[in-house]
This record gives C-alpha cells, structure tokens and sequence, in this order.
C-alpha cells in the first residue's frame, strides 16, 4: 500500500466515521464559517480549561469529504492543547500546505499533504482551522462565551 493510498484511508475514515460530531453547549468558543466557494461550511464549539487548555472540541457542518474529514482531524489535534498551541497548529499546517518546511507534530492532518495540488480544495482542508483561528482571536478579544 502506497502512502498516498494510506492518507486517502486516513481521510475517509474521518469523513465516514467523524470524531467529535456535535455542538458543545456552553461552549467558551462558538464560531461558524462557510466557504461560498464550494459550500462547505463548519461550526467549531470548544470549551477552555484552566490556562485557556482545550478541554473539548466539537464541529457540525455538511460539505465534501476534505472538508469534514479535516474538521474531524482538527477536533483530534487541539484536545488538551492550549489555545494559543492550537492557533499554531492551524499556521504550521497552512504553512505545510504551502510546502514551507514545518517541524511541528501535524498528526493525522499529515494525510491531507495532497490537496496542496488543488488550490481550490485548500480552502475545504483549511476551513476548520480558519474557524479555530477567528474564534481563538474573537477569545482573546473578549469576545468569548466566559
């Protein structure tokens, strides 16, 4: 089996089975994007801990299967990070989409490394992190939900 076999396996695992589906109630950061490209569209609900740590993450949204498969990895990626580590997160991976050299641990967002082909479907992989980013800056605006 290839890599880029293994990383399609890896997105749609995500896409059929998402992890973290659903919407935190009370949620300290509550931020929806739509990307009117494609459609996509995502809700990220994350509840912070002591240290702006995220306890929990959860999304909702409907669109194609980069979109929700990244949003799942994204969920899995910033769980017991703080907020700040998640906002790198979402860089260091942009960054990595543009082929830039990344030292940071990407996890399972690493199978996404063949949309950079498609500049359209950048959008799709990066949404849900566009929505952590929006939401940790609105957080640190005081703009939260605390």
């Amino acid at each position: 089996m290839s890599l880029a076999d293994l990383y399609r396996q890896v997105i749609m695992d995500h896409y059929q089975n998402p992890r973290n589906y659903g919407v935190l109630e009370g949620a300290d950061i509550d931020v929806g994007l739509h990307n009117p490209t494609c459609g996509d569209e995502v809700r990220l609900t994350i509840r912070l801990g002591p240290g702006d740590v995220v306890e929990d993450a959860k999304f909702t949204g409907q669109g194609c299967s980069i979109s929700m498969a990244a949003a799942s990895m994204t969920t899995e990626a910033i769980r017991g990070k703080p907020l700040a580590s998640a906002v790198k997160l979402a860089e260091d991976f942009k960054a990595f989409l543009r082929r830039e050299a990344v030292e940071a641990d990407l996890g399972e967002l690493r199978a996404l490394e063949g949309v950079a082909q498609f500049p359209m479907r950048v959008k799709c992989a990066t949404l849900a992190l566009n929505a952590l980013e929006k939401g940790a800056k609105e957080w640190a605006d005081g703009k939260g939900g605390r």
